[in-house]
């Protein structure tokens, strides 16, 4: 594995096996089987010359993903046998820049910066783009005292990075995947036959495991509630009727214990702040990994 720089300040970055991998089958979709080639930079650049660029954003936005920058061309650098080619973090992830603004200098190998170039920036730019819309989110969310939570809606292979993008936005990670929490939803409740029995048989087969249970009603809440389950998801539920149930859950928590509560479903920048201040932990919100467009970044070759 490669080293990562430039990771959000605290924050143990994405798996870098993760990385390892879907840059590996990025560089395989640009260079072609084996090592792979660049017909158009081995071509017009000898292997010995050496240069340096910028890494510039062309947007506003907030950054994220520059820990692949080095994996990437590290792993170019290993497929030509060159040099592996210097990082210099200028920004870490999770900063708002502004169009113009330098993230990072590299220097190495021009053909490693030219046959880099288009991966990082693939990678780079969808990670920035994610953060940027989630600081939009938590942004709105304000003082509230909720947070803003991702999903498994995420981009086949890129989860670990979409996930690291979110949490540089300002966001919140909810379940990294089907393996770590059971979450209870209308499907399983129809399969189970009712709330309580999807509840039983989860903690029955895997009773170390963390149960979320998704509600649509006031009826569905308590029976879940009554059933064991300490974190409900509150869905579809236009804001009145939000309120309603978030009031009653609290006012049972006497009883019950805490009950951590996610509005989810239907949800929009502009109702957020509603939403939130009806008392909900929680908003969670597909749009951050599957709707995010991205932050355009361009490498911009500053000596050769």
């Amino acid at each position: 594995m490669s080293d990562v720089v430039g990771g959000l300040p605290g924050d143990p970055g994405p798996d870098p096996a993760a990385i390892d991998r879907v840059v590996a089958a990025a560089l395989d979709e640009d260079l072609g089987p084996g090592a792979g080639r660049d017909v158009t930079t081995q071509a017009t650049i000898v292997p010995d010359e050496r240069g340096a660029a910028d890494l510039v954003a062309r947007a506003d936005g907030v950054v994220a993903g520059l820990v692949v920058v080095p994996v990437v061309l590290d792993a170019v650098a290993r497929r030509l046998a060159l040099p592996r080619a210097t990082v210099e973090v200028v920004v870490p992830d999770g900063t708002r820049v502004r169009r113009g603004d330098v993230l990072a200098r590299l220097t190495g190998p021009v053909q490693v910066l030219l046959v880099a170039e288009r991966t990082l920036l693939n990678l780079a730019s969808r990670a920035s783009g994610v953060a940027t819309h989630t600081r939009r989110w938590a942004d709105a969310l304000a003082g509230t005292g909720a947070l803003v939570l991702d999903t498994r809606k995420t981009t086949p292979g890129l989860r670990a990075l979409e996930k690291y993008a979110v949490r540089c936005g300002g966001g919140t990670n909810k379940r990294m995947g089907l393996y770590d929490v059971a979450m209870v939803k209308d499907n399983h409740v129809a399969a189970a036959g009712s709330v309580t029995a999807a509840v039983e048989a989860v903690r029955a087969r895997f009773p170390g495991v963390a149960i979320q249970v998704e509600a649509d009603t006031e009826d569905q809440a308590r029976e879940a509630i009554a059933a064991g389950a300490r974190f409900l998801l509150l869905d579809n539920m236009a804001t009145p009727l939000l309120a309603r149930v978030v009031a009653a859950v609290r006012e049972g928590e006497a009883a019950s214990g805490r009950v951590e509560l996610e509005a989810t479903g239907n949800l929009t920048l502009d109702r957020a702040r509603d939403v939130a201040l009806t008392g909900v932990d929680y908003l969670s919100v597909g749009g951050l990994t599957h709707s995010s467009p991205i932050l355009d970044l361009a490498l911009d070759l500053t000596t050769a």
